[in-house]
Formats: C-alpha cells, sequence, structure tokens
C-alpha cells in the first residue's frame, strides 16, 4: 500500500496501459491531469508515488525559498551514470563548492568573449549551406551539429565533430543511454553483461579517455575556453580534481549542446507554422545585422528574436520535467505536506500552459512576452532554465547562442515544414523532436 498525501488529489495509474502512454506522452499526461484535478496531484505509477505541484507558490518553494531542503530525484540515475557528479547530478557541499567555482565562467564579459567562436560557427553552417543551395534536411540534426560545434570549441577550444569524430559517437551513445535508463521502471546495474549496456560502457571509456587527455593538455597552457576557466579557477579548499573537472567538462558539454538544439528546433517548427512571424524575424535579422557577424551585444538589439525563441521554449520547453525528494518532512506554503523522500515533479511544460497565468495558452504569439504584456505575471509561471539557486548556469550562455544562431539562419534563408510527416517529441531528460523535423530551405527574398 502507498502511502496517504492528504491535500493531494488522487489520480493513480490502475491499468497497464497507462504508463506506456506516460512513458510516451509525458508531458500531455501531466497536463491532462492538472486540468482535471487541480495544481497537487498524486500519480500511482507501479509502485511509486509522483507528486505533480502545479501551483506557482508551491513551485517558489521547492526550487527557490526551500531549495536547500530537497535533493535532486533518484530518477536522474541515468544522467549521473553518464555526466557523473557534476553541477546537474551533485548535491550539497560538493555542488556548492563546484557552482562557486564555475560561476565565474558564465559571468556576462565571459559570455560576450565567447560570442565570436559562436557566430564563427555559425557563419561555417551557413557556408555549407550556400554551397549546397536550397535543399531538403533534418533541422534537429543540423541544430545538433553546430551545437555541439560550439560547444567543443567554447569548452575545450577545439572542434570536437572534427577532430574527435568517436568523441561525438559516443557522447550520442552516453546520453541515448543515459535517457533510456533514467525512464527504465526496472534499471538494471551498470555492469549488466546486455549489449547496450556494454555498449555504454565502451562509449564512458572513450569518454573518459579523450577528456583525460584534454584535461591533461590544458592544464599547462593558460586557455581562453571554459575548461581553461574551470581548471584555474580556485578556494580556500585549492582547484578541481582531474575526475571533478571530467564531471563537470561532460555536464556543460551535454547542457550547452543538447537543450540549445532542442529549443532551436521546436523554434523553427512554430516559425514554419506561422509565415507572417518569420517574415518579421527574418526583417528584424537583416535590419539589425545587415552585412555583418553579430556579437553577444547585438542580442539587446533583436527583441522579436528573442520574444519568439522565449515562447517557442514556452510551448516546447527542452527540459519538461524537474523533479525533487525532501531530506525531511516539509509543508508548502498551503500547509499541504510533503513527507520525505516522496518524489516531486514540476512541469515546466504544464506550467506553460497554466490557464491561471497565459491568456490562449496552447498558441504561438510571441507578443506575450513583450513588457507591456508580461507585467503582473508571476515570474515563476515560465522555467526554461529553472529557477532558484540550481537554475541553469549555462542560461545566458544559451540564450546568446540561441539568438545568434536564429538571427543569422533567418536573415538569409527561410525554412519549410516537409508535408506528409508527423513530428512528435520524446518525453526524456530533454524533449527531443522525433523522428526528427524534416524542412527545406529556400533564399530569403
Amino acid at each position: 500500500m502507498g502511502r496517504d498525501y492528504p491535500g493531494f488529489v488522487d489520480a493513480s495509474f490502475r491499468r497497464f496501459r497507462d504508463v506506456p502512454e506516460l512513458m510516451r506522452d509525458g508531458p500531455e499526461v501531466l497536463m491532462r491531469i492538472q486540468r482535471a484535478h487541480g495544481d497537487r496531484v498524486r500519480i500511482r505509477i507501479g509502485i511509486e508515488d509522483f507528486l505533480l505541484i502545479s501551483d506557482v507558490a508551491d513551485a517558489r518553494h521547492v526550487l527557490v525559498t526551500h531549495a536547500n531542503g530537497y535533493a535532486k530525484s533518484e530518477h536522474y540515475r541515468g544522467l549521473k551514470a553518464a555526466l557523473g557528479r557534476g553541477l546537474v547530478t551533485s548535491e550539497g557541499a560538493l555542488w556548492r563548492r563546484q557552482r562557486k567555482l564555475v560561476q565565474p565562467a558564465f559571468r556576462p564579459a565571459a559570455i560576450e568573449a565567447l560570442a565570436p567562436t559562436m557566430t564563427e560557427c555559425a557563419a561555417a553552417m551557413l557556408d555549407g549551406w550556400r554551397a549546397e543551395g536550397e535543399a531538403s534536411f533534418d533541422v534537429h540534426e543540423a541544430m545538433m551539429a553546430v551545437t555541439f560545434q560550439i560547444a567543443g570549441r567554447t569548452l575545450f577550444g577545439q572542434d570536437l565533430s572534427r577532430e574527435t569524430g568517436p568523441v561525438t559517437e559516443a557522447f550520442e551513445v552516453a546520453l541515448a543511454f543515459a535517457n533510456d535508463y533514467a525512464e527504465s521502471l526496472l534499471p538494471l546495474p551498470l555492469w549488466a553483461p546486455l549489449p547496450r549496456y556494454r555498449a555504454f560502457r565502451r562509449a564512458m571509456a572513450t569518454l573518459d579517455s579523450a577528456l583525460a587527455a584534454v584535461i591533461d593538455e590544458k592544464r599547462g597552457a593558460s586557455g581562453d575556453d571554459l575548461l581553461g576557466a574551470m581548471i584555474h579557477a580556485t578556494d580556500e579548499d585549492g582547484q578541481m580534481s582531474v575526475r571533478q573537472l571530467r564531471d563537470e567538462a561532460m555536464t556543460l558539454l551535454a547542457a550547452g549542446h543538447e537543450t540549445t538544439a532542442v529549443a532551436l528546433s521546436w523554434t523553427f517548427w512554430w516559425l514554419a507554422q506561422h509565415p507572417a512571424i518569420a517574415d518579421a524575424v527574418s526583417e528584424e535579422a537583416r535590419r539589425v545585422l545587415g552585412d555583418d557577424l553579430p556579437d553577444a551585444t547585438i542580442v539587446r538589439e533583436l527583441p522579436l528574436t528573442g520574444r519568439v525563441l522565449h515562447e517557442a521554449m514556452r510551448l516546447r520547453p527542452p527540459v519538461w520535467i524537474v523533479e525533487r525528494q525532501p531530506y525531511l518532512d516539509d509543508a508548502l506554503p498551503s500547509g499541504v505536506r510533503i513527507p520525505a523522500g516522496s518524489i516531486v515533479g514540476i512541469s515546466p511544460w504544464v506550467l506553460h500552459r497554466h490557464a491561471a497565468h497565459w491568456t490562449n495558452p496552447e498558441g504561438f504569439d510571441p507578443e506575450r512576452f513583450t513588457e507591456e504584456r508580461s507585467a503582473g505575471r508571476d515570474r515563476y509561471a515560465y522555467l526554461p532554465f529553472g529557477a532558484g539557486p540550481r537554475v541553469c548556469i549555462g542560461g545566458s550562455f544559451a540564450m546568446v547562442e540561441a539568438t545568434i544562431l536564429l538571427a543569422m539562419i533567418a536573415r538569409e534563408w527561410r525554412l519549410s515544414l516537409l508535408s506528409g510527416q508527423r513530428v512528435h517529441y520524446r518525453p526524456g531528460i530533454t524533449l527531443r523532436p522525433t523522428p526528427g523535423i524534416q524542412m527545406r530551405r529556400t533564399h530569403v527574398g
């Protein structure tokens, strides 16, 4: 028998077919549950209780004001297997130390210094598009490639996709396994002698070897990339260990590559369905950028581009669910109690569509992010990068990168959806489009 949760409405799944639906279409399932049962719902999944919280005051309590009373849930085990104990997966004193050491690398001046690298990678991709001409392609595949290149160069000072091909493949194998492992209802030990587990162990060995070599090489150099900054960061306990550098490098490579690619992919998907908005984004890019290559400061001069990105992330948040577990019994602002160890879920997908905060929540309307229309909206109704002390450290980096890429592409190309395809999402660690997004690019003007 499960626990009792006074104050939570019971929406238990009692049929075997419910669990596969949740795994396949989790965001929409949770949205239906919230609309049917309210902002505090207990969902029984097999032998596990999942507490869905969709009230912004409750979300603020868990993620911000009482964040130190909660840990990441056990479902992050898949990420921990691949990333180690980096900022996304570590807890307590280790997390606080690492956050303090890594934070300077993401200050505005540091991000501004990395913007030319983002621009160069975008320009190289566009050179290839010009050489190929108007063509059909998978926009998600293209965004994954260019953001991986940007992540490699800004983090390591190397183009991982070109110089170390096996690393790219190993990275994809590791992330795919981590995603499946996190979703598994009965995960096996990582040493299990099964083909996928063996492939994961081989991929991790490749990644560990490559990262160890890069770290060793850079420890004796000054370096102006993110890894160099982390290597030379120090506090009263000294510098990071090689293992911690490896874990943070893996974490930043994964977070800085995957989430931005997902956000951009869905942005182009939405723009293809709203040609008037796509035209306006293209016009803004041509007017502001002219024939120049942008830098970080240009982001402030592209307000519509920024609003479009925010609206795309509202409707398709790259990270669609965050989970916490309280160390001790806790009480929400409403007085509803959360027993220690309970799995608490806060879904940006649900919050971003909550009728209490959004008019026409399913509609694509970038103008809802103008200053005038944003006034009065609770800031915790929109959480694309999380909130509180564990807010995504690379949020500003991601927005600069995504804005530069979107503006440079929109200045030159119109992307339209190929007919006859059914684009869905895979609700894993991120919300990747599946099986991809097939588009055709044509020259603007």
